[in-house]
């Protein structure tokens, strides 16, 4: 049981970390004058053509799906690129480490319209963690020196926030995806995603060709360690020690992309974007303890 809760920890760790290394791969491809739609256009195809592979010959899977099962899928694969590309967009407008912090607002998204359209209750808890996060947002949008953030990159990390919470909202509600394999459903939702950035590159005439090794680099980086390996190692740390304590260790995605925001691009960390940080944390972390204090109670009964 130790040894099981151990490997799912680690496995977690891995996953938040994995996913908050986005800025280290995709800012030097837009400070090499790559647009946000190419990036993404490689981020999903080398993913796409690697997972599925690992998945074929690796673990054996069949790639086959249901046709009844492809009009939901594809419904989430654009809810889940578009958030993407509403991620990377702000990454040219916000500091990296402040956009991953904002995005992490989702499960708190995810509970209001659990409540809203699912009716399950709002509790005081959730409306505190609501107003800790927005004074947070809040500190943040008002803390960088000289002058506030963009309030377009603002705009569209909340975005991707939203359409990353309908996601995750769809795959807990939804028949259907429920009984789709997790990986399975990985793979298709980056193949049908990558649909979007082919239709926003006027099918493909716009897209930009790599033209260095360490652009290549980058892009491999990109599909590899915030996409496959952070899929793979979520999916292993959800089946051993749930998603209530994997979405706390997803505390690590913003902290590591603000350490690689300080490490390798200069950002700073002020002291009011600190306390807005510790209260986005602490309001998302204060939701999702929350949930599994009730899970563990009504376990017991």
């Amino acid at each position: 049981m130790i040894r099981r809760r151990t490997i799912g920890t680690v496995n977690g760790i891995i996953a938040a970390a994995s996913y908050g290394l986005n800025p280290l791969f995709a800012l030097p491809l837009f400070a090499r004058g790559m647009g946000v739609n190419s990036v993404l256009f490689y981020r999903y195809a080398l993913a796409v053509i690697i997972y599925g592979l690992w998945l074929k010959f690796h673990k054996k899977m069949s790639l086959k799906i249901h046709r009844g099962d492809i009009i939901s899928v594809f419904a989430l694969s654009l809810l889940f690129s578009l958030s993407s590309l509403t991620l990377f967009d702000a990454f040219n407008y916000i500091e990296a480490g402040i956009a991953c912090t904002i995005l992490f607002i989702y499960p708190i998204l995810v509970a209001l319209m659990m409540a809203l359209f699912f009716k399950e209750k709002l509790t005081k808890t959730v409306i505190t963690s609501i107003l800790l996060t927005f004074t947070g947002i809040f500190l943040l949008y008002n803390g960088k020196p000289g002058a506030p953030l963009s309030m377009h990159g603002i705009v569209m990390v909340i975005a991707s926030a939203f359409l990353y919470a309908f996601y995750i909202v769809g795959v807990k509600t939804n028949k259907t995806i429920k009984n789709i394999n997790s990986a399975k459903l990985s793979f298709y939702v980056m193949l049908f995603g990558l649909l979007v950035y082919i239709y926003n590159l006027n099918f493909c005439t716009e897209l930009q060709i790599p033209h260095s090794p360490f652009i290549w680099a980058c892009l491999f980086g990109l599909s590899i360690f915030p996409t496959i390996i952070s899929l793979e190692t979520i999916t292993i740390a959800i089946k051993l020690i749930g998603s209530t304590t994997t979405a706390i260790l997803g505390a690590l995605e913003p902290l590591t992309a603000i350490v690689v925001g300080m490490l390798f691009f200069e950002e700073r960390l002020t002291v009011k974007i600190a306390i807005g940080i510790v209260l986005i944390l602490s309001g998302v972390l204060l939701i999702i303890s929350k949930d599994k204090l009730s899970h563990r109670h009504h376990k017991s009964e």
